[in-house]
């Protein structure tokens, strides 16, 4: 790290730098290398050469332009796109301080609200001049509004900070999240209502009451107002953050708001933005499965000495067969058979798993799909007949019949009646993937039916998503099925299901 410390420093003393005022070099330094450590705990993978290309690219920027600077070290330390938002949120934790001519060491007697002037005083500390004393609710909601007609963003952050000052009821040491004090100063501030008094406003300063409405234009118009409002909630948010990094520290805010990233996100827990999410990384996926499989057949599959074509290409040698020819067999697609549970125990990972054979019925020339409970059905007729994934799980979850008894999960029953009806199409080409957490209700395992889908079947495959020491405990009978596959793999998130896809692969 001395290097890069001494390329730090370098960088904060070159004379094009801009050093934010009253802050030295060595507490950036301080700052970016925290950063750095804060991505590499939250799962980014920050090699020495990246955190010494993003050193260097600081010297192109100054330190001042928090927009630049954030774009780039996001061009030199993030690889891939899903991982912004937790880049995003380390940044705006660890340049909280230093952002909008903000200094940690302001001491807060900036006095009423000028031209130029810093609203909010030291963050964390109520009560300084910036709070706007002296005036009263409405007019500062006057001048809220009007800076948002104008777009004026540095009377807006202005007035952000003087909002928290005045409404948030920030005190140091309370251990509150920033949320609890960004609803209370937007509900202060009427946020709900300040859409449709701009729109009031922007209809009398045009004065067209007279003029029919345009309801295209007034879409446009209520979305920029939107947008407006939007981003006056972030500048809130954005003075929020940094009063409780003054107060409780840089550490301690990054590690309270430091989320999983998407492929670090448990499916048995994910909540619906996390699941869209998830969604949208699912058909790459299957993409790089039917890929890497076409190239291995390729690889693999050369076929039988071509005796006549070797002899035919040797004449252009002299007769000397240097180039042996193979009869190249023309490669099969695989047949691949799904069984899912889709009970109430894996609800959020039966969801997943549905969009996961979605995503694969596009990508290979014939998927079958089964769901399960205590009955199973197939449902592959949904997925080939449904344009969109929602339809596809609505039909299944609505159409499918997966109910025997009561609607308790019976792994024994359901593989029995899969065997029954459809051991005579498995093929020694077919690879057979098992989904669940294989907890049975204390019923009968019937594991000899896998036992005999192993024996046809080319491979055989378990997906769990339950932790790994949970498995056999309580009800769960994993081992007892584990025994007659090819792999039991715990399958919680999406970075182990794409190591599932490479051993898959590799095998």
């Amino acid at each position: 790290m001395a290097f890069n410390a001494a390329k730090m420093v370098d960088a904060m003393t070159r004379s094009q730098v801009e050093v934010p005022s009253g802050v030295g070099s060595g507490v950036m330094l301080d700052v970016f290398q925290g950063f750095v450590h804060e991505l590499r705990a939250a799962g980014l993978p920050v090699s020495m050469t990246e955190n010494l290309d993003a050193m260097r690219a600081v010297e192109l920027v100054p330190l001042t332009d928090r927009d630049s600077l954030r774009e780039v070290l996001a061009a030199t330390l993030v690889k891939h796109f899903r991982h912004r938002a937790a880049f995003d949120t380390a940044f705006d934790v660890y340049f909280a301080l230093y952002s909008g001519g903000v200094s940690p060491e302001s001491d807060g007697e900036e006095g009423e609200l000028g031209e130029g002037e810093e609203a909010g005083g030291v963050p964390g500390q109520q009560g300084s001049g910036g709070s706007g004393e002296g005036m009263g609710n409405e007019e500062l909601a006057e001048m809220l509004l009007s800076a948002l007609m104008n777009m004026d963003r540095e009377q807006m952050r202005q007035l952000a900070a003087m909002a928290v000052s005045r409404f948030a009821g920030m005190e140091p040491g309370r251990p509150v999240g920033g949320t609890y004090y960004l609803y209370r100063t937007l509900r202060q501030l009427d946020y709900d209502a300040l859409a449709g008094r701009m729109a009031q406003r922007a209809a009398e300063q045009a004065g067209d009451e007279g003029e029919p409405e345009d309801p295209l234009g007034s879409r446009f118009q209520r979305e920029e107002f939107e947008a407006r409002l939007r981003e006056f909630r972030d500048l809130v948010e954005a003075e929020i953050r940094r009063r409780l990094v003054a107060d409780r520290g840089v550490g301690a805010m990054a590690r309270t708001l430091r989320k999983p990233l998407p492929e670090d996100v448990d499916f048995m827990h994910a909540s619906r933005e996390e699941m869209a999410q998830l969604q949208n990384a699912i058909e790459p996926l299957t993409r790089a499965l039917a890929a890497r499989l076409a190239q291995r057949r390729r690889r693999r599959n050369r076929g039988h000495l071509d005796f006549r074509a070797t002899v035919r290409h040797s004449l252009s040698y002299g007769g000397v067969p240097a180039e042996p020819k193979f009869k190249h067999p023309r490669p099969s697609k695989p047949d691949i058979m799904v069984v899912a549970d889709i009970s109430g125990s894996v609800a959020s990972f039966a969801r997943f798993t549905l969009q996961f054979v979605y995503a694969m019925a596009g990508q290979f020339s014939k998927v079958r799909s089964w769901v399960f409970i205590d009955g199973i059905d197939e449902v592959t007729r949904h997925f080939s007949e449904s344009d969109e994934i929602t339809e596809a799980i609505h039909r299944v979850n609505t159409e499918a019949d997966v109910v025997w008894v009561d609607g308790h999960s019976d792994y024994g029953h359901a593989f029995d009646v899969f065997h029954d009806r459809h051991l005579h199409e498995i093929t020694s080409k077919t690879s057979i993937i098992l989904l669940g957490d294989a907890r049975n209700n204390y019923h009968a395992s019937q594991a000899w039916v896998l036992k005999e889908l192993r024996q046809k079947a080319r491979r055989l495959f378990w997906l769990n998503p339950e932790p790994r020491g949970y498995w056999d405990t309580g009800d769960s009978i994993v081992s007892d099925y584990g025994i007659h596959c090819d792999g039991v793999y715990e399958c919680r998130n999406l970075r182990q299901l794409e190591r599932f896809v490479a051993a898959v692969v590799e095998a």
